[in-house]
């Protein structure tokens, strides 16, 4: 489960983070990422549309995504460059049915590329 300080949890930060932030593509996702200077955690959201699947995946993933969040906290949560980021991932149809590793993969990724670039 992330913390409550590393969620985005109003739409308006989901609204703005997909609006504001850069865009990073993946075969199975789409990671958005903002920086915000008023923040100091990492702050994960996601959106999981009923066009992934029935409930049951779309409830898999989101423990999934969470898990990777987590993951990448961990070993990434005391990095500047990841502090103050927003960071909402939109889940693509074709993520029902790969592997962890390979989501845990492409987020990692995503995210390492958005430090790169900031």
């Amino acid at each position: 489960m992330l913390a409550k300080e590393n969620r985005v949890r109003t739409a308006d930060d989901f609204r703005a983070t997909v609006r504001r932030g850069r865009r990073f593509a993946t075969p199975h996702t789409v990671v958005y990422v903002a920086h915000n200077q008023d923040l100091v955690a990492p702050k994960f959201g996601f959106i999981i549309t009923k066009a992934v699947g029935k409930a049951v995946t779309r409830n898999l993933l989101r423990r999934r995504l969470r898990g990777i969040s987590q993951d990448i906290i961990v070993a990434r949560g005391a990095s500047p460059d990841l502090a103050g980021a927003n960071i909402v991932v939109r889940v693509l149809p074709p993520a029902a049915s790969i592997s962890w590793s390979t989501l845990h993969t492409e987020i990692e990724n995503a995210v390492s590329q958005s430090v790169r670039q900031a």
